[in-house]
Formats: structure tokens, C-alpha cells, sequence
């Protein structure tokens, strides 16, 4: 398979034989039924994949459902590979064996969880490998006594995106964004006692917060860089979407947004906020960066598909690196501490006419607060003064 095919799999799908016409599914006008049928042939080659898959879409789908909602966890043993690696705004998982471990230990806690599919982009072929990105909106009440504490009988709704490279049947690497703090505020517990064991559980293993040296947007006295690095991009529209980003969050050019923005569009948020409109979406961004006013932003993946509800969906993996300086729409961080901040983050955004009418962001409080806790322990450790 020739260079372009890998970067177009349209190329690679239209050289494999004619009666392997791919037709994958999308998520967002269907029901569950329909997302992973019992009769549907399959429609994409997926070589070395169980049988019951019938395209990338439908292998998300239906083994998230099958591991979370029908309780099959042992399906990790099959659908993960022993020396996977899962990164989360909490700290990483480097083997099989402890997903399953973790997996268990969440289902416990939350028995009544839903996770619900929202959408599910991607790109990729079965030779080469697919990277996933899905987006999960999970409902569900709090009733038996877990890593969350006595259980208050609440209710919550939180959205996860989970990136995915899967090769053969099997994920060998994912991150995972989970907006932890949403449920812990709709469950009425404290954030903070929360950060503080995280932050206690890192310190005590030798780990802490330290400068690593001088901030990637501003190396030495050079402003940004002038370009955007667009080198991950597949497309004329992922290449746009890297240029906007770079000059949004590396340049502080927030005026950019009213001009790649529909008037009418809708922000999904963090903490499960909705807003509308391109003033909601310049705070929320803006806001970001006012607590972390030394932010670097570095795209990590991008991939993309024509949706069937017209225009084009954009799934965007990325970093943020700086200092707790400011003040922003971070608030339960508190006063600003100079401690280093790590922003895992992950959005989609849904392009119509040429412009953004929904964006999807996801990034996690919880963990920017652990990240406060462990550096007042670090600065407050005896071998710290020493």
C-alpha cells in the first residue's frame, strides 16, 4: 500500500475488491439497535476482527457496551492487548491486567452508569491499523459505597471521549478524558478532599510537580512561532482546523474565533456546561487560558469525517503545558499558586458551510486540581527546603 493510501484510506478502500464496498456507520441519528444490529453483513474490511463487528464504528460501539453496560469485562482480555497503555488525566495504566482491575473497581462504584455513544470519529483501515475517537455522554446514580465514598443516592450525567489505536481486534493504546469533576460536583462531594488523596497517593510513590524547563510557545526570547505545524493533518480541513488552533491558543489571537465560528453555535462544555454563541465560546477559551496565561498548546492527533448531517466532524487530541498564574473560569484551583499545569484535553467540532456550529471539549478539573495539591506537598516537603 503506497504512501497516499495510508494518508487517504479512501484510496486503500477503493483498491480492495469491488464487493467490499464500505459503508460505515454513524452514530448520532441512531439508536443502539441500529449502532450494533444481529443482522447488518459487514461493510468494512476488518481483517483479523471477531466476526460479530461489522466496521470500526460498530467494534467501539458494541464492545464498549458489552465490557460497561452487559458487564462482560473479561472481553479486555480479547479486545486489548497485554502490554496496553492507557493515559488519563489521572495517571497512566501500562498493562492489561489493570484495566480490567480498574474497570471492575468504577462498575462497582456506579452499578446504574449508562454510557451512552454521542459520536465516534476516525480514520484508518484494517493493514495499517484504525485511530478512534469517541465521544460518550454517561448517566447514571451513585448507590453503593466506592472510590467515591458512601454513596449519596445522586444523580449525574458527564462526558468522556476516549481515543483508541486498534490493530487486529485489539487496543494497544488509548487516552481517556473523563470530566471526573462534573460527578463529583453533581454527587455534592468535595473536590478538594478528592485532589488531596490523588495529589497524597503520587507524593508518597516519589512523585512531584517540577519545572522542566522553559515553556514550548515562547522558547528563549522568540515570540510564537508564525505557522501552525500542520504536519499531523490528512486533509484541506484538519490543516485549517491546526492553523485557527495555533493562532487561538499559541498566538492569543481570540478574535480569530468570530471568524471561524457560526453566530448560532453551541459550546459543550466541561462541568456539563451548554452555551451558545460565539461571545460564550471566546469566554470559555479565553477563560482557559487566563489561569494558565504561559500555556503552550500542542495538537497530538487529528482525524476527520463527512457526517450525514451535513458538513464535516473534526476530533482534535491535544495538550496544554504551563503555570497556575492567573485567574480564569478555573475556579476551584483557587488563588493562584505557580504550580505546573498539564491540560489533557480532547474536542470535537462539527463544521457546516465553512463554519464550527457545535464544538465538544473535554478536559478534566479534578486532575488540575491534584496537580495544585501535589505541588504545595512537593514546596512543603522537608527535602524541598532542603
Amino acid at each position: 500500500m503506497s504512501e497516499d493510501d495510508v494518508k487517504n484510506p479512501k484510496n486503500a478502500a477503493a483498491a480492495r475488491p469491488k464487493e467490499m464496498v464500505e459503508q460505515v456507520l454513524q452514530v448520532e441519528r441512531r439508536d443502539y439497535v441500529d449502532l450494533a444490529p444481529t443482522n447488518r453483513p459487514r461493510s468494512q474490511s476488518l481483517e483479523g476482527f471477531d466476526d460479530i463487528y461489522t466496521d470500526i464504528v460498530d467494534y467501539i460501539v458494541r464492545c464498549t457496551h458489552r465490557i460497561w453496560d452487559e458487564r462482560d469485562i473479561g472481553l479486555i482480555y480479547t479486545h486489548y492487548t497485554h502490554n496496553c497503555v492507557l493515559y488519563g488525566t489521572l495517571g497512566a495504566i501500562y498493562n492489561r491486567e489493570d484495566v480490567v482491575r480498574d474497570t471492575i473497581q468504577r462498575l462497582v462504584s456506579l452499578p446504574e452508569r449508562r454510557g451512552m455513544a454521542t459520536q465516534v470519529l476516525w480514520r484508518g483501515n484494517d493493514q495499517e491499523g484504525f485511530y478512534t475517537s469517541h465521544l460518550v455522554t454517561g448517566s447514571g446514580r451513585h448507590t453503593q459505597y466506592g472510590h467515591y465514598g458512601a454513596p449519596t443516592g445522586r444523580t449525574f450525567v458527564s462526558r468522556t471521549i476516549a481515543d483508541c489505536m486498534i490493530h487486529r481486534n485489539m487496543i494497544y493504546r488509548e487516552w481517556v478524558v473523563a470530566d471526573t469533576m462534573a460527578i463529583i460536583q453533581q454527587l455534592g462531594l468535595d473536590p478538594n478532599g478528592f485532589a488531596e488523596r490523588f495529589a497524597r497517593s503520587a507524593f508518597d510513590k516519589g512523585l512531584l510537580s517540577l519545572d522542566i524547563g522553559e515553556n514550548r510557545r515562547l522558547l528563549g526570547q522568540y515570540p510564537p512561532e508564525a505557522e501552525a505545524d500542520v504536519s499531523i493533518a490528512h486533509n484541506d480541513v484538519e490543516a485549517e482546523t491546526l492553523r485557527w488552533l495555533h493562532e487561538v491558543f499559541n498566538k492569543r489571537m481570540f478574535g480569530k474565533i468570530k471568524d471561524v465560528y457560526a453566530a448560532n453555535c453551541q459550546y459543550h462544555g466541561p462541568l456539563m456546561k451548554e452555551l451558545y454563541g460565539v461571545a460564550a465560546v471566546t469566554h470559555q477559551h479565553l477563560g482557559l487560558i487566563g489561569s494558565i496565561p504561559d500555556a503552550a498548546y500542542m495538537p497530538q492527533h487529528i482525524c476527520s469525517n463527512p457526517c450525514e448531517e451535513g458538513g464535516v466532524k473534526v476530533a482534535v487530541r491535544w495538550l496544554m503545558e504551563g503555570h497556575h498564574l492567573g485567574y480564569g473560569i478555573l475556579q476551584t484551583l483557587g488563588e493562584p499558586t505557580g504550580a505546573r499545569l498539564q491540560v489533557m484535553g480532547m474536542t470535537h467540532y462539527h463544521y457546516k458551510d465553512g463554519k464550527i456550529v457545535d464544538e465538544w471539549n473535554v478536559y478534566d478539573e479534578l486532575s488540575l486540581l491534584t496537580q495544585v495539591k501535589l505541588a504545595q506537598m512537593a514546596k512543603a516537603s522537608p527535602s524541598a527546603a532542603s
